[in-house]
This record gives C-alpha cells, sequence and structure tokens, in this order.
C-alpha cells in the first residue's frame, strides 16, 4: 500500500506477538498496534525504530505500560470499558499517559473522545 500510495503511513495491527511483531516490521509497517502487552511484545519493541502502540485498559495495565516507559497507549475496548467517564479517571492520576481509544468508536462519538485532554487519536473502522 504505502508503495502503491504516496504519502501513506502504513501499520499492522493486532499484533500479538514478537514473531508476528518482527513480521511486520520488516515488512515495513511503520507503526505496530496490539490489543494487550505482553513482556514479549516490549522485549521484540525495545530495540526496533518500529513504535509499538499496545492495548490497556484497567489502571495495572497502564501503570505496567508506563513503569515500561510507554507514554501513548491503545485504549480497547473503549466503549465497553467504560468509555469516556474511564478516560476523564485516568486523566489525574496518570496524567502522563495519551491513549487512542478504539472498539465503539464512531463518527458520532469520536468528537467527545477527542475533547478529553489524555486523548490524541482515535480508531475506528468507520475511516
Amino acid at each position: 500500500v504505502a508503495a502503491e500510495v504516496e504519502g501513506a503511513i502504513v501499520g499492522a495491527g493486532t499484533i500479538l506477538d514478537a514473531r508476528q511483531f518482527e513480521e511486520a516490521a520488516r515488512a515495513g509497517s511503520t507503526f505496530i498496534v496490539s490489543p494487550g502487552i505482553t513482556s514479549q511484545l516490549l522485549e521484540a519493541a525495545k530495540d526496533s525504530p518500529v513504535p509499538l502502540l499496545p492495548g490497556a485498559i484497567t489502571p495495572g495495565e497502564i501503570m505496567a505500560a508506563r513503569e515500561a516507559g510507554l507514554r501513548f497507549l491503545k485504549f480497547f475496548p473503549a466503549e465497553q470499558s467504560g468509555g469516556i467517564a474511564s478516560l476523564k479517571a485516568f486523566a489525574s492520576p496518570l496524567a502522563d499517559v495519551k491513549f487512542c481509544p478504539t472498539g465503539g468508536i464512531m463518527a458520532k462519538n469520536a468528537a467527545d473522545y477527542l475533547s478529553l485532554p489524555n486523548v490524541i487519536c482515535v480508531g475506528g473502522s468507520w475511516v
């Protein structure tokens, strides 16, 4: 896709393990997204120039990702996990963590998410 569409930024999603991470990086992905975070994924991403956007939904998962040095996380599945109310609750105690909510985000609620100070972008299947 990147070779066919000038200026396209192509990433890989639903990456579940180190092998998939490495395959996606070799294939030319400019970023990698995962529904969660594992020590295996962290190890694969540690020395890679390709950034990882792992999913985190609970305070413990978010804090573990933060402890690993990550400050940008996928919040998935957003709507099913408290959505805007949860993200508002995380804004103060986890002020240095920013999120990309996905899962239930649609054109009709994207602006509400994007108005939050700890949301830097949203993802949705309507795009």
